[in-house]
């Protein structure tokens, strides 16, 4: 297995990737809006994505959205997607994908990897938590819906 920063080559694999995860979400499948999404953000260059490919096959993806902490006047990274097709789960490539993440951050000064997950996903919340995530306590989050 390969996992390395994806590139619009990928283009095609990462998308189908993504709208697989979306459907995990509860959205309807829209691989055409799922592919001009990731071509976006790629060619924008709006987002880190990495993949984890096996013999030409895309077997799963995080995508990483750089943002700042005023505060701490540092970079932060926003682990916005993580998904690894159903058959190919429980091989270690969420925990690879993770790590991959984790050493850009690393690498790019970042002060922390930050990451929300849906209440159900206790799968990924145990990966989470066993790679030393912690639940924020400190801050209450909210959201305004514009949409």
């Amino acid at each position: 297995m390969n996992i390395y920063q994806a590139t619009i080559t990928d283009l095609k694999g990462v998308s189908h990737l993504f709208n697989l995860y979306r459907i995990f979400y509860k959205q309807p499948s829209d691989y055409e809006d799922a592919e001009s999404f990731i071509s976006d953000r790629l060619k924008n260059e709006e987002s880190v994505i990495f993949v984890a490919v096996h013999e030409g096959e895309y077997l799963g993806f995080t995508q990483l959205y750089p943002s700042f902490s005023s505060v701490s006047m540092k970079r932060t990274w926003i682990l916005n997607d993580l998904y690894v097709q159903e058959e190919a789960r429980k091989q270690g490539i969420a925990q690879a994908l993770l790590d991959k993440a984790k050493l850009h951050a690393i690498q790019s000064n970042a002060k922390s990897l930050e990451l929300q997950t849906a209440p159900h996903n206790t799968n990924a919340q145990k990966l989470y938590e066993k790679n030393g995530y912690q639940k924020d306590t400190s801050f209450l989050n909210y959201s305004l819906n514009l949409m």
